[in-house]
């Protein structure tokens, strides 16, 4: 069986050229603290939203995050792992609660020791830490006290969790990212019941709760500003709502760009522009967010990169003769909704087998990257979640041709883009290993590596091989 999943070494290099990526590129994967580190009440780590949530029940297979997958325990293994696949970079979180039980007040050292050590390891094998400051894990006592995100307190006590982050650690870390999937916390969690704290607030509540996140995020940039050390770079992590032309027209990409704008309103779009676009507060009507100009220019604080993490497209446009210049008319879980809405009924309709259906849409990576800079003339992107889940019976012994596939298609296009000039600096794969997938629980496994949960055994899939070399050649194997 080892045989088998050797990966070969003598492929043909001759076509690398054509399908390289720029020099220095960063080959990386990307997890989340909930979802992997365990200890949930060690070391004087406080309770997170996450961990009130599944020990409620509310996970669908009875998980929780109390050892997930041990990371906590396993850094320096698992380290290891990410060198034996060559890659250059790993995106990582901070759990809040771990470093401010409270959520406010005193930090406690215990929990930066963790972090400390685990920069530490990743820089002595050669590895580039990237940390994100919040993905989810919000302290439970800040729920309490403030309603979460509901609060502007909550967004200011970000502001000063992340100064002091970036003040300890910008030694060593020279990237940070600020919020992880803006339109998926507060859009699933404090919306629609899905994901911690599983609230379903009315429309003027969630919009306070849209605002108080980009608030924090640029609360957080100006603490990290005043904090970090020099040459320190910030900037956000967002799930962007995706749009792509249905045809390459010239017409249709610039209606692309438009709809990019204008479906991204509540988040990306003020944090570039320092302004809400006049039609999402039109239709936001008297439930639109309260604010002040003062917090529209925190907002709006410059960053120095965008991280977005990219599964599918979800909205194909084309150009439309009437406002807003655009009609989406294909694609999934936006709104308004497309003409021909991605609505996967059963298994065989998702892509690939797996309890998350996913639309397979490569070309969402190229524009999804290149509209960044037509829109806002970004100047420096990172990849900074992508890849597929599958179920178990889909990575039986560890042959992931799937996720081979799926990836194969998605980097083909990054590599257009990157060959167009588009500045793309990094990619992140999603994720070094199956671990918990929030509210989907246990199930779907998005790793390069299979974990055996009963011995917390780490295996590499075909898809670690396949990385490995295409980190090495540095271009689409």
């Amino acid at each position: 069986m080892e045989k088998r999943n050797r990966p070969q070494s003598d492929f043909p290099k001759s076509a690398d050229a054509a399908r390289q990526f720029p020099t220095g590129f960063y080959w990386g994967t990307a997890t989340a603290a909930y979802q992997i580190e365990g200890a949930w009440n060690e070391d004087g780590k406080g309770p997170s939203i996450w961990d009130t949530f599944a020990h409620a029940g509310k996970i669908r297979d009875g998980s929780t995050g109390d050892v997930a997958v041990d990371h906590y325990h396993r850094y320096k293994e698992d380290v290891q792992l990410m060198k034996d696949i060559g890659a250059t970079a790993y995106r990582f979180s901070i759990s809040w609660p771990r470093i401010f039980p409270d959520g406010t007040g005193q930090p406690d050292p215990r929990g930066l020791d963790f972090y400390n050590r685990l920069v530490d390891e990743l820089l002595a094998n050669g590895i580039e830490p990237f940390a994100t400051l919040y993905h989810w894990d919000l302290p439970q006592a800040l729920q309490d006290r403030y309603n979460g995100w509901l609060s502007r307190d909550t967004a200011q006590a970000f502001g000063d969790c992340a100064g002091y982050v970036a003040g300890q650690l910008s030694d060593r870390v020279r990237h940070f990212f600020t919020i992880n999937e803006f339109s998926s916390f507060v859009e699933l969690g404090y919306g629609q019941e899905l994901l911690a704290p599983g609230l379903q607030l009315p429309p003027g509540q969630l919009n306070q709760v849209r605002h108080h996140a980009v608030l924090g995020h640029g609360l957080a940039v100006q603490a990290i500003r005043a904090q970090g050390r020099s040459g320190t770079k910030v900037g956000p992590a967002e799930q962007i709502i995706s749009t792509a032309p249905i045809i390459e027209t010239p017409e249709n990409i610039r209606a692309a760009a438009a709809a990019l704008r204008e479906l991204n309103a509540g988040y990306l779009t003020v944090m570039m522009e320092g302004k809400y676009t006049d039609a999402f507060l039109a239709g936001q009507g008297a439930a639109a967010p309260r604010y002040t100009p003062e917090d529209l220019a925190i907002i709006a604080s410059p960053v120095d990169f965008i991280g977005t993490n990219i599964y599918m497209a979800h909205a194909y446009v084309q150009a439309s003769g009437s406002a807003p210049g655009y009609e989406v008319v294909a694609g999934g879980f936006i709104v308004p909704p497309p003409k021909r809405p991605y609505q996967p009924t059963h298994a065989s309709a998702r892509y690939p087998n797996t309890e998350l259906a996913l639309m397979l849409s490569p070309e969402s990576m190229y524009w999804g990257t290149r509209l960044l800079v037509d829109v806002w003339n970004v100047r420096e992107i990172f990849i900074t979640e992508n890849g597929v889940p599958t179920t178990a019976e889909g990575d039986v012994e560890g042959f992931d041709t799937d996720r081979i596939v799926w990836l194969r298609a998605y980097l083909t296009q990054l590599q257009r883009a990157t060959a167009e000039g588009v500045p793309v600096r990094g990619y992140f794969h999603w994720s070094l290993m199956d671990n918990l997938e929030w509210s989907a629980g246990m199930q779907p496994k998005f790793g390069l590596y299979r974990v055996d949960l009963a011995t917390q055994t780490r295996t590499p899939k075909l898809s670690a091989h396949w990385f490995r070399e295409m980190a090495s050649r540095n271009a689409v194997v």
